[in-house]
């Protein structure tokens, strides 16, 4: 009994603490679900590379949205106008270059703040490393499907109202003037109802998007009980205190975890006397940019072999950095 009480007791330390961070990236996700029109960021998009880049980058702070969102806005923007390099960078570090995950990196590693200082850095660094790489390399059309321009949709759109309305033409000039006197009411109820219907939008949304990404929160957090409760310290210890294994060892967990960016640093945090602070780095910045959840939504806009490359591309940049800054910033 005394095993299934520690893994509960330890699944709910680490829903707990996260739960709050959670419903805050969904808050701030619906809102900009709704409320943000795309064709701001198509607007603001530099022309040049290292300001696509940067770009990328304060998009993050700008929409902090979680991975789990990050996939259906991108392939929007895309639509829009955005360049295709920007929108890899901002799906790689969008989720992490964030107020929301930096509060909650922040308040997991309350004893080692430079951590979330060091995440926010090695993102960065990985944002310049990858958008050197795609503007320097990239010459094919990485996209599985065309993004059809928006413009293009609206008009096509257009066209067919025009043909529907031109096919009931008839029948809209003979009910005119039974409908003529109730118009004013009926654009009041409408008002009404399209006010009703955002609202109820905006909570299927947020609903959806918390149910999704409580899943993933709440099997990481089961396993990372498990593993603590029934995985011997010994073990973990001579794992996470080599210099590289640990660093390879966590990035593959990060993988398979799938957790969410403004939840994953509680998770991190719970490993930190067993594992070298490099390796949590490791942890916590590969994880949102490549897991298994991101890499099937990837996969659904992207042609397979761009997707094996960058998986691979971020996985070794991630390893020399988080090497890099455990041997200089972090003790």
């Amino acid at each position: 009994m005394e095993p299934i009480s520690h893994v509960f007791m330890a699944f709910m330390d680490i829903f707990l603490d996260a739960l709050p961070f959670m419903i805050l990236g969904v808050l701030l996700s619906t809102i900009v679900e709704n409320f943000i029109p795309e064709g701001v960021i198509q607007r603001m998009t530099p022309k040049h590379p290292l300001g696509g880049v940067l770009f990328a980058c304060v998009l993050g702070i700008m929409f902090p949205l979680c991975e789990c969102g990050m996939i259906p806005f991108v392939r929007r923007l895309m639509r829009k106008g955005m360049p295709v390099y920007i929108a890899v960078i901002f799906i790689l570090v969008g989720p992490i270059l964030n107020p929301i995950v930096f509060a909650s990196t922040w308040m997991a590693f309350r004893d080692n703040p430079a951590m979330a200082y060091s995440r926010m850095g090695l993102t960065f660094g990985v944002a310049l490393v990858i958008g050197f790489l795609l503007t320097r390399f990239l010459k094919s059309n990485p996209l599985r499907h065309p993004i059809e321009p928006a413009a293009a949709s609206l008009t096509h759109h257009h066209n067919h109202d025009h043909d529907h309305k031109h096919d009931h033409s008839h029948a809209h000039d003979h009910s005119h003037n039974h409908k003529h006197h109730d118009h004013g009411h009926d654009h009041h109820g409408h008002n009404h109802a399209h006010g009703g219907s955002q609202l109820m939008t905006m909570v299927s949304h947020g609903s959806s998007e918390l149910f999704e990404m409580s899943k993933y929160l709440m099997l990481g957090a089961l396993l990372t009980a498990l593993i603590q409760t029934f995985v011997a310290q010994d073990s973990l210890s001579a794992i996470g205190q080599g210099a590289f294994i640990s660093h390879v060892f966590m990035m593959g967990f990060a993988y398979m975890l799938s957790l969410c960016s403004t939840t994953d640093a509680f998770v991190a945090v719970s490993f930190a006397k067993s594992f070298s602070p490099g390796s949590l780095l490791a942890f916590l910045v590969f994880g949102p940019m490549i897991d298994v959840k991101s890499t099937l939504m990837m996969l659904s806009i992207f042609k397979a072999r761009f997707v094996l490359t960058l998986s691979i591309v971020v996985a070794i940049t991630v390893l020399t950095g988080s090497l890099l800054f455990m041997h200089f910033f972090l003790t």
